[in-house]
């Protein structure tokens, strides 16, 4: 381990119980300040992912930088109230104690994330720790180095290093390194086999653990969907940031006979937004790119695979070599699909939209059963009980009915995987109590029952005050 970063641990240590008592007028005056210099600068980040994997500004705002903003307002509105103890109900037993649920910080926190959303999902949990009064130790990603550059010189512009600190590397190198020092909590989002190595690691110090991963979000169509209106909103959600979102449709679960209707719905929406050619998509400026031309090389061997077994694109899977220089991908649609093909077998984290045909709804929900659960799952169709069979019969980290990726906008509500697919949630309150620890306080009142309790036991009475405390407690359940 490196000088530097114990040094940082240290500094942080020592500036650990003085972040921990500020005010609630003091964090939101921290908010605030970041609120402010990420207004400023905001062309600063979208020269930066324009340079590190072609995110146009406007999806960059839409997807980034207001959802931040929008994070921390809210973060700002309500840290009042979250700050605020919570009063326990009252104990039949002890009547005169009173409990109360205090929210403390967890202290030291490490934050990895991805790069993916570099912006986004690199500051939206650093915005919870700073509500919940932690001191952070932030890695962004490696592979998007021109938005981490920036991301270092916009949080020390906010904030001493000695609160939260940015730091830069090779992600298992340092991250191995960083996951070395007994941090308090580990926030980390990537995939599930990194995420699984982060457990590892972060046990061996009893460290918190909150995981945000992926997998393969599954569309299932019902035969009753509005195919034009579902075709707009899975292109749309499949083509934003390239398919290069946790959350992104992953693949198609559909009817049998809707299958070539629906895929080339999708396919005319793909041309509506990015280009009717191949060449005016991959020429689009609205089309984000690959984060990597090794992606590219994985992208193109798993359309290959498919088409050899089988699938056909009614879209895209047309390569050229330039490609893989140029970290493109084409916006594909395959129809033809099997659970064979390699393109089933892990998140794709591209452009690619696979379709599986299915003959009921009692197939495709046993397909879904069968694999790890998702972090999303999407639900496209009018009946509102074959909706609802759907959502009791499977599990998911989260799901959306009739549109895609919008159910992360509502930050009233969690955002967090299950299973494979992540460990706890954020956003809002979510987010402050993450990196929270719910204290349970009591105060004892005048009155102390246990003086009739002490030992020693078995002495004349205790068998009839047993009986009525026993009765007592019977009545007033009763009463309830």
């Amino acid at each position: 381990m490196s000088d530097f970063l114990k040094n940082l641990f240290d500094l942080q240590g020592k500036n650990r119980w003085a972040i921990a008592r500020t005010s609630v007028r003091e964090r939101i005056e921290k908010l605030l300040k970041l609120r402010k210099a990420i207004v400023k600068r905001q062309q600063e980040f979208y020269d930066a992912v324009w340079a590190d994997f072609h995110k146009p500004k406007t999806e960059a705002w839409l997807s980034e930088v207001y959802p931040t903003l929008q994070e921390i307002d809210y973060a700002i509105n309500h840290l009042p109230d979250w700050m605020e103890d919570k009063d326990g109900s009252w104990s039949f037993l002890f009547p005169s104690n009173h409990s109360r649920s205090h929210f403390e910080p967890k202290g030291r926190v490490l934050i990895m994330a991805p790069w993916n959303y570099p912006f986004l999902l690199f500051i939206s949990p650093i915005v919870a720790a700073i509500a919940a009064g932690n001191v952070v130790v932030a890695k962004p990603s490696h592979k998007t180095p021109q938005v981490a550059a920036f991301l270092e010189s916009l949080v020390a512009e906010v904030f001493p290093q000695n609160e939260v600190a940015v730091v830069l590397g090779a992600g298992a190198e340092l991250g191995d390194q960083l996951l070395a020092l007994p941090f308090d909590h580990v926030f980390f989002t990537g995939s599930p086999k990194v995420g699984a190595h982060v457990t590892e690691c972060a046990a061996k110090i009893h460290a918190g653990v909150t995981l945000e991963l992926g997998g393969k979000s599954p569309v299932i169509i019902l035969d009753d969907v509005k195919i034009k209106d579902a075709a707009k909103k899975i292109a749309w959600g499949k083509c934003l940031n390239a398919g290069q979102t946790c959350i992104a449709p992953d693949y198609l679960l559909c009817p049998s006979k809707l299958v070539q209707p629906l895929a080339e719905a999708i396919a005319q929406e793909i041309c509506k937004m990015y280009g009717a050619t191949e060449e005016a998509r991959r020429s689009c400026v609205n089309f984000v790119h690959i984060v990597e031309s090794r992606a590219v090389e994985r992208h193109q061997a798993l359309i290959n695979d498919a088409l050899s077994k089988g699938a056909t694109a009614v879209i895209g899977a047309q390569f050229t070599p330039e490609d893989i220089e140029n970290r493109y991908t084409p916006a594909t649609v395959l129809t033809g699909v099997t659970p064979d093909m390699k393109i089933m077998e892990s998140e794709i984290f591209g452009p690619i939209l696979p379709i599986v045909a299915y003959n009921s709804l009692d197939e495709a929900i046993q397909f879904v059963q069968a694999r790890p659960k998702p972090l999303a799952l999407y639900i496209f169709g009018k009946s509102e009980n074959r909706i609802n069979e759907v959502i009791a019969r499977t599990t998911s980290g989260s799901t959306c009915v009739n549109h895609c990726i919008l159910q992360i906008e509502n930050l009233s509500v969690p955002f967090g995987g299950v299973g494979m697919s992540g460990t706890g949630n954020y956003h809002g309150f979510y987010g402050f109590k993450t990196f929270s620890h719910e204290r349970n306080i009591m105060e004892q009142g005048a009155f102390d029952a246990m003086n009739y309790l002490y030992p020693p036991y078995h002495q004349k009475g205790d068998k009839g005050l047993r009986a009525k405390i026993q009765r007592f407690l019977r009545a007033m359940l009763n009463q309830m």
